[in-house]
């Protein structure tokens, strides 16, 4: 049976991971009134991604008859000095993220709860990815700099990205 503590740490990853949604819209918002249509579609994919892992948490605490509740959320920073800027924060907040996901995973170690630690692997996993994701085009975006030409190549590639959920397990 799971714990009071790794109920309410599981569900407050929950409410951060709808919190991470709009971080990204905010992001998405920032890049479309720079006229970085790609960019801003990067980023609204990223957003359906996290509400796709606040779903996963809200399904995995139903079928382990646990209570879900839902809180307010601060208001995402939605003003960027650049591209970079943008990237920079997200990466932070994907490492806030994996740091929270570590926090959870460690509780259910503790607690011997196996059944979470099996389901907190994936998004361990998710989060290896997610965080080499953010550095490799942080570093991207540092090579190219100023060279306009590799940058709107860059918009145009991230235009096609597109969310399909994992299939189930």
């Amino acid at each position: 049976m799971i714990n009071e503590t790794l109920s309410k740490t599981l569900n407050d990853q929950l409410n951060y991971e709808l919190f991470s949604a709009h971080v990204y819209l905010a992001i998405a918002g920032y890049c479309s009134g720079e006229s970085l249509d790609g960019f801003a579609n990067f980023f609204t994919v990223q957003a359906e991604e996290e509400k796709f892992h606040a779903m996963k948490i809200y399904k995995y605490m139903n079928d382990r008859n646990l209570r879900v509740t839902l809180s307010g959320m601060d208001t995402p920073q939605n003003e960027y000095a650049s591209i970079l800027d943008a990237f920079e924060h997200a990466y932070a907040h994907e490492q806030e993220v994996t740091r929270r996901i570590y926090h959870l995973s460690d509780l259910a170690l503790n607690d011997r709860e196996h059944a979470t630690i099996q389901f907190l692997k994936w998004f361990i996993d998710e989060q290896v990815e997610e965080e080499a994701m953010f550095d490799s085009i942080i570093s991207k975006l540092k090579r190219i700099d100023k060279d306009s030409n590799a940058f709107y190549m860059m918009d145009a590639e991230f235009a096609q990205r597109s969310f399909t959920p994992p299939a189930t397990e």
